[in-house]
């Protein structure tokens, strides 16, 4: 593909992400079509078509672009059993530097399948935080697949909080907040699954 068709091709795919960026912000993700899709990227039905399937390619594709831009700084390989959950800063501060993308996600009028999305993508990357922590730790003595859901869950939660209070906090304030709750259970976890094991005392001993 000759460089001024590929740019043009990338600035096109651009447009129209931002374009149902904005609109989920306003409308919520149920309520744009691909109409206002292409009418707020100001190109034709025809292009956008030689680019995505439907309105849920191009939201594929903008998710894709997120995981991309909030987990550069994140190495699952790095993980660390005395600093678990270490994706969190670079996400608080990833995501105040796109703050339009993250309200029009948690905007309540997408419903739940965007946010399953994000919450999908998350706890893949806890998931592999935590495998290389029990690789070296044993058993974690919990499902790593509930640790990691009950992490994004409270993750989510202090997005929303975040949110909810105009982001007055700062990302290192929000990741102080969020390693204040959830982190001591994760540890305790780890503590606990280390432990050896007590004896056991025969009935009436």
């Amino acid at each position: 593909m000759p460089e001024t068709e590929d740019r043009r091709t990338r600035r096109t795919r651009a447009a129209l992400r931002a374009s149902l960026m904005s609109l989920m912000t306003e409308k919520g993700y149920d309520g744009v079509t691909v109409q206002d899709v292409i009418d707020r990227a100001d190109v034709g039905r025809s292009t956008f078509y030689a680019h995505y399937n439907d309105k849920n390619d191009l939201l594929d594709d903008l998710l894709v672009g997120l995981w991309g831009l909030l987990m550069p700084n994140v190495n699952i390989d790095a993980a660390d059993p005395r600093r678990p959950l270490r994706f969190s800063l670079e996400m608080f501060r990833h995501v105040r530097d796109q703050r339009a993308l993250l309200l029009g996600l948690l905007n309540p009028e997408n419903g739940g399948p965007v946010i399953r999305q994000v919450e999908n993508m998350l706890t893949e990357v806890v998931r592999g935080e935590l495998q290389q922590i029990a690789a070296g730790n044993g058993s974690l003595g919990v499902p790593i697949d509930l640790i990691a859901a009950s992490v994004v869950a409270s993750f989510i939660a202090a997005l929303r909080w975040w949110v909810d209070t105009d982001f007055t906090r700062t990302p290192e304030q929000m990741d102080a907040f969020y390693q204040a709750l959830v982190a001591p259970g994760v540890h305790g976890i780890m503590k606990a699954s280390a432990a050896p094991l007590a004896p056991r005392h025969a009935a009436g001993g």
